[in-house]
């Protein structure tokens, strides 16, 4: 069995990893019976159905509201797509624009059996699983030629509006030795029900995610890849009501990580829990199949509620996300579980208790790239005192072996930051990084010290929290406020409306070509 620095009782960390399994799947009962809007648009574009009407409406969108209009979405949009197919012999997209141009009635299509609709779908499917898996291979030969930088990754945001813009300070922030970068998205974005098109020039707070901006920076960033010779990953995020639709254009366009939380979508955008876990579900999938690295949110809990009193929140979510991860068959290297340094800077021995709470995480997902977020809730103005919090942040990241290191900036409290900005918060990282490098191999803890009760206290606090999730059910537990104090109606938010149950000729194959195909 592992050995712990910090004296873990392990059979405690498989007792409750055993019921966030179980938490997981009871949640997967209910996620089979359903799908979504977001889920149809999603295998529409896996078909090869992209581009917008004169009114700027995607075509996804268009087909999935067609059929949804007729009250016909539970048979899933490949039935009739394939149906389509077989009656005019056009393809996926030709059938899409005549539905949106009201030229083809899609509804009325004649019903062809089963294995002649799979025969059909066939080709589309096969074209869209090779881009996939070429995109994949494509990441590969480029680290295997060129190489990477060492964990943890330094991970950097770009967040002008305006892609060609984000570009310029994309090529920058790897120049001086970024691992990641990652476009934050426009404000809002999470909360449309549909995907923007096309390059976009302007957006509040961050650049809209589209495919074409996804296009856009992947090349910008395998351009500057080979300049500076170490493989550059690009994020964005697919959480929000366009979750698996994101994913799957990420994947398409070869994107290297994800913002994908199963539970952040409800907590912190308010967007319907039946719909968040649906979604989440199939964005998985294609991540996992996509070699995609995903980064959950767990650090928004503690901006919300306090990072001492509630870091069992933090752990049981982790536990949770990972479990409805790997039954997505994404295997633990891709699981950039989430965790944040936010203790009040004013509480005394709070490095101690942040030292302890990274070390436990590390312990008990040894095979994660943990993402570990930097102090915002106690930035000020002040960039002084910032540096200094963002050298500790540093320090601990370091110390325990963490996997992406999204770096603090002096200037978190007050504006967005400036690429002199992001210089010296990567000079910070690189400094103490390389001077500290071995600091987690040589150094113990006290035995029954504060660090070793600390975590032991925490995972404790964990398990109770697993097992009255389990005893209430997850939907039942997030109705109550379980995680970061915010309380949400199984029956509210946004999204409910898209909600389908599946019917009787329902399929969507991509999941078992994915999941059992990642090679």
């Amino acid at each position: 069995m592992q050995k712990s620095k910090l004296g873990l009782n392990f059979h405690k960390v498989a007792k409750a990893r055993q019921i966030a399994g179980s938490i997981a799947m009871e949640m997967q009962k209910f996620v089979n019976g359903y799908t979504t809007v977001a889920v149809e648009r999603t295998l529409c574009r896996l078909m090869g159905i992209d581009g917008i009407d004169e009114n700027d409406a995607p075509l996804p969108n268009i087909l999935v509201d067609e059929l949804r209009n007729n009250e016909v979405l539970s048979q899933g949009v490949l039935y009739y797509l394939g149906n389509a197919i077989l009656e005019t012999g056009l393809s996926p997209q030709e059938i899409a624009e005549r539905v949106s141009s009201k030229t083809y009635n899609i509804v009325n299509a004649a019903v062809h059996s089963q294995e002649e609709i799979n025969k059909a779908l066939k080709p589309y499917i096969k074209t869209s699983i090779e881009r996939i898996k070429a995109n994949r291979k494509r990441r590969e030969d480029f680290i295997a030629n060129i190489g990477e930088g060492a964990k943890p990754y330094i991970y950097v945001i770009v967040a002008t509006g305006n892609i060609y813009e984000d570009v310029v300070q994309a090529q920058a922030a790897a120049r001086q030795g970024a691992d990641i970068i990652a476009v934050i998205r426009t404000t809002g974005q999470s909360l449309l029900d549909y995907v923007p098109y096309g390059a976009t020039t302007e957006g509040f707070g961050g650049t809209y995610a589209t495919q074409e901006n996804f296009r856009i920076m992947r090349n910008a960033l395998n351009e500057v890849s080979a300049e500076v010779g170490r493989y550059v990953r690009l994020c964005n995020y697919c959480s929000g009501l366009c979750m698996p639709e994101i994913a799957v254009m990420g994947a398409l366009e070869g994107l290297d990580v994800m913002l994908n939380d199963a539970l952040y979508g409800i907590l912190f955008r308010d967007i319907n829990m039946q719909r968040t876990m649906i979604d989440q579900y199939f964005s998985r999938v294609i991540n996992g199949f996509a070699g995609v690295i995903i980064n959950t949110g767990e650090d928004n809990y503690l901006t919300t509620a306090d990072a001492f009193e509630e870091a069992r929140t933090v752990l049981a979510s982790d536990l949770i996300n990972e479990q409805l991860a790997l039954l997505a068959g994404l295997p633990e290297e891709q699981m950039g579980l989430g965790h944040a340094f936010e203790m009040n800077p004013d509480m005394e021995n709070g490095f101690l208790y942040e030292l302890a709470q990274a070390q436990m995480t590390r312990e008990i997902f040894p095979k994660a790239p943990l993402k570990y977020m930097p102090p915002t809730k106690f930035m000020t103005g002040n960039i002084f005192r910032g540096q200094i919090q963002n050298a500790l942040f540093n320090e601990i990241s370091i110390w325990t072996g963490q996997g992406i290191q999204l770096l603090g900036m002096i200037t978190e409290a007050v504006h967005t930051p400036f690429m002199s900005d992001r210089y010296l918060a990567i000079e910070n990282a690189r400094y103490i990084f390389n001077n500290m490098k071995g600091i987690g191999d040589e150094v113990e803890y006290k035995e029954g010290g504060i660090i070793q009760s600390r975590a032991q206290q925490v995972l404790d606090e964990a398990l109770d929290l697993l097992m009255k999730i389990e005893k209430e059910g997850l939907f039942n537990a997030l109705e109550k406020g379980i995680f970061a104090d915010v309380k949400r109606p199984k029956t509210g938010g946004k999204g409910l409306s898209g909600v389908v149950a599946k019917g009787s000729n329902y399929q969507n194959p991509f999941i078992d070509l994915m999941k059992g195909g990642k090679k």
